[in-house]
């Protein structure tokens, strides 16, 4: 029997959220439930419930259980449409295409408490040891900036594009594109974009999530043996 993966757990419970199955005040099953159901691990039910806890789509107190936070963007259909459709690369230039102003609005909005929030994801990214986890806490990070941008429809539009990392073509492929100088650059990346973001500088959030984009989406292509044009650079919106 195939093991659930961390996404294939990230999504049961996002189902829970978003359709019912909850307890009272909004309790999630507890964790032996969760692996009962599941199939998955209690530590790897723990690990997942970490990364949605810090997305702020739950909360948890000692001794009462876990409780839904707000609600997580409904894109599982449309997502799963587009992952029948589209490769990995092609995702990765839609999010150039929106995810730099993201960073630019994010970077205007952003509270204290939301972007130490940032500081923590953008760790776990760097810390965990494995790649699943790697790619929910990266994909916990992209979806916090979103968030904090304010704009509704742009963070529908990157949950859309972000649900594709649970598909095997593109675990596949991420994991051919990582190593370790990979990992240490995409940190660096998300520094520069937290960075950006703490200071309130748009332009400089722009740049810097541009700027990972297209180094992730260079790796992706190298390690998919594609060959394909770069993406056009983005217009200049410093002041004149």
């Amino acid at each position: 029997m195939t093991q659930p993966t961390v996404f294939d757990v990230r999504n049961h419970l996002l189902e829970l959220l978003n359709k019912g199955g909850l307890g009272p005040d909004g309790r999630l099953p507890t964790e032996r439930e969760l692996s009962e159901t599941t199939g998955a691990s209690r530590r790897l039910i723990r690990r997942v419930l970490g990364a949605l806890e810090a997305e702020g789509l739950i909360w948890r107190r000692q001794g009462k259980g876990t409780f839904a936070g707000q609600p997580a963007e409904p894109v599982s259909a449309l997502a799963a449409e587009i992952n029948g459709t589209a490769g990995p690369v092609e995702v990765m230039e839609a999010r150039l295409c929106i995810e730099p102003e993201i960073a630019a609005l994010c970077a205007t909005r952003a509270t204290p408490d939301e972007v130490s929030r940032m500081w923590t994801l953008a760790r776990h990214v760097y810390e965990v040891e494995d790649d699943e986890m790697t790619e929910l806490w990266d994909s916990a990070l992209h979806r916090m900036i979103a968030q904090c941008a304010g704009n509704r429809p742009l963070q529908t539009a990157l949950a859309l594009l972000d649900d594709t990392r649970s598909t095997a073509d593109w675990q596949d492929a991420r994991t051919r594109a990582r190593s370790d100088q990979s990992l240490q650059e995409s940190h660096e990346e998300h520094i520069a974009i937290v960075s950006a973001i703490e200071t309130g500088d748009a332009v400089g959030a722009r740049a810097a999530m541009r700027a990972h984009l297209m180094t992730r989406i260079t790796a992706l292509s190298e390690a998919m043996g594609i060959i394909s044009s770069p993406p056009p650079d983005a217009p200049d919106h410093s002041p004149a």
